[in-house]
């Protein structure tokens, strides 16, 4: 039997063949290319595929383990929920884009060396500024450029790394790499870009909310995945990650409270998310490693419900802010339902996904004697609930009547929805075939007594402490206003620069001119034209002095030294003691 295909290769077939094509012809091969894709992948056999030298190293383009394999089914599975969600697109730009920037998904996690994983990288953050892009409006057009700059700049720190470490090691071998100098600290900085770190997270808040309301689906599915992968696959034990992780559950939860864009609140949700994942690496156990890749699986499901659902409100409302919204659940039943039960999900409530897989990072915490990092991801969990479990369909589809009677979400989009909410049931009831998929043995057991019971009541009160603020009046109120985050720096800094350079370069331009042209230049040619005949004076006043001459008799023999000069007609002595002069001064030189 043939091999199979790289799984990329189907993705960017697609990608280079979407333009041509339209209709429901193009619609055919959105949801054909990830099914054949599936099928494909399901006929790869672990171990190293598609060899090649090339400049004297070995890349391997394909590497099939139960990591990549469990990364690849979700990357597969989530296309075709997406261009089932995306089938009333016309736009052929974005559904190539989003196929492309699927397909190189695929390669970050089936490649078995730096630099395959380095060429696919890049075209990931290419295929999906262009993603972004294609809202077409001047606010996406602006963070798709931010986006670009800062995935450049984690780029090229992945490629400074990648190469120092080839330089050191003579391999190119994505394995194990562990922060064990400046190369792989490099390439930890580069995909620590793309993992939405604090600090270097702001990208992701600015563009994904910017995107169109089926591109945000596909966003918030793969760059940020593709970097877990790309941790857990490098850098499984390093304990920078587990504060970095824990770092990244909790300061977002704070930004998501105050945020009135639905969309910009499941983008903090998201980094929030990620840390959980982060933080599960960095603890390294079996356990640990198996709770943080679970949750990879997990979040792409549920977070993409929950980006379909708004957007299927703001495809039919035109509007997204909390304090435009509410009382939509009369007129978009279905759709609320998929809402709650993405937000049960992202919750862990008992019976939904979250609930079987971020509780093994907080297991293999308490495990680890890790309190302060449990009492972290704790709060972080009762965070979550609140600003994605509770806000987001409060506020959308209950709160206050905001007087909107939209239609009910197209067909396909609440198809879409319905199959996506249908996953996050199934494998938060049955997590034994999710568990299967994992790379270690699983001897967790989630649906223990204590964990139901203790996660129950962490929901409970959580609720109750929501209720009770909304009804006091103490919960932040939603309003019309700008938060301030991480990118406020570069932004405010850099015109803030830009401004302060407006001003500062003329006058250094006219101190410049004053100090170079009209003062050094004028005086180097004033030298060059008088200098000798002035060293010579020098030289010769004294003598003169000595002499007994008075100021006119000075004065007119200066006049004759310079006239002579000027000529080049030295008398011969005048000359000879200049000669005698200048030897002495490069004696005294040397």
């Amino acid at each position: 039997m043939s091999e199979p295909v790289a799984p990329f290769l189907l993705f960017f077939l697609g990608a280079a063949l979407a333009p041509l094509l339209k209709g429901k012809t193009r619609k055919g091969l959105l949801l054909l290319v990830p099914v054949v894709g599936l099928v494909n992948l399901l006929h790869w056999e672990e171990g190293l595929h598609w060899s090649l030298e090339c400049l004297g190293y070995t890349l391997v383009l394909i590497r099939v383990d139960k990591l990549s394999l469990l990364f690849g089914y979700i990357f597969h599975l989530i296309a075709f929920l997406g261009f089932l969600y995306s089938l009333h697109v016309e736009d052929s730009l974005e559904m190539g884009a989003a196929l492309a920037y699927a397909g190189c998904a695929l390669g970050i996690v089936f490649a078995g060396d730096l630099l395959t994983l380095f060429v696919f990288w890049e075209l990931l953050s290419i295929a999906s500024v262009f993603i972004i892009w294609a809202r077409r409006t001047k606010a996406s057009l602006a963070a798709g450029f931010r986006y670009l700059l800062v995935h450049v700049a984690g780029g090229l720190l992945l490629m400074a790394g990648i190469v120092l470490h080839v330089c050191e090691t003579g391999s190119v071998e994505f394995g194990f790499l562990g922060l064990q100098g400046p190369a792989s600290l490099l390439i930890f900085l580069g995909i620590g870009v793309n993992c939405a770190w604090p600090g270097i997270h702001a990208w992701l808040t600015d563009a994904y909310p910017e995107a169109s309301v089926t591109g945000t689906v596909f966003l918030s599915a793969f760059t940020t995945k593709a970097a877990v992968y790309a941790l857990a696959r490098g850098f499984p034990g390093t304990p920078a990650l587990i504060w970095i992780g824990a770092a990244m559950t909790a300061f977002p939860i704070f930004y998501a409270v105050i945020e009135n864009d639905l969309r910009r609140v499941l983008s903090y949700s998201l980094i929030n998310q990620v840390g959980f994942m982060v933080c599960g690496i960095g603890i390294g156990t079996p356990m640990a490693l198996n709770g943080a890749v679970s949750h990879a699986f997990n979040d792409i499901l549920f977070k993409a419900l929950l980006f379909m659902s708004m957007g299927a409100v703001m495809y039919r409302t035109g509007r997204i802010n909390a304090t435009d919204l509410g009382g939509l659940y009369r007129t978009m039943p279905l759709t609320c339902i998929f809402c709650m039960v993405g937000a049960a999900s992202i919750s862990a409530f008992p019976l939904f996904s979250g609930f079987v897989s971020k509780s093994m990072v907080m297991e293999a915490a308490a495990l680890g004697d890790m309190r302060v990092i449990w009492f972290i991801l704790l709060f972080a969990s009762a965070g979550v609930f609140h600003h994605a479990g509770i806000k987001i369909p409060y506020f959308a589809f209950f709160s206050h009547d905001s007087g909107l009677r939209p239609k009910e979400a197209p067909l396909h989009m609440l198809l879409a929805m319905g199959l996506t909410a249908g996953l996050c049931v199934f494998i938060g009831s049955a997590p034994g075939f999710l568990y299967s998929l994992l790379p270690y043995p699983v001897e967790y057991a989630p649906y223990s007594p204590g964990h139901v019971l203790g996660q129950s009541q962490l929901l409970f009160y959580s609720s109750l402490a929501f209720t009770l603020l909304i009804l006091s009046g103490i919960y932040p109120a939603e309003m019309r206003a700008t938060n301030l985050d991480a990118d406020w720096f570069y932004r405010k800094g850099a015109r803030a620069l830009y401004r302060a350079l407006e001003g500062l370069l003329p006058r250094l331009g006219v101190l410049g001119e004053r100090l170079l042209v009209h003062g050094l230049a004028a005086g180097l040619g004033r030298f060059s034209q008088d200098g000798p005949s002035r060293l010579a004076l020098i030289f010769l006043f004294p003598l003169w002095k000595l002499k007994g001459m008075e100021r006119e008799q000075l004065l007119v023999q200066a006049r004759e030294v310079r006239r002579a000069m000027a000529s080049g007609a030295l008398p011969v002595g005048l000359g000879a003691a200049m000669a005698i002069l200048f030897l002495f001064l490069l004696f005294l030189l040397g």
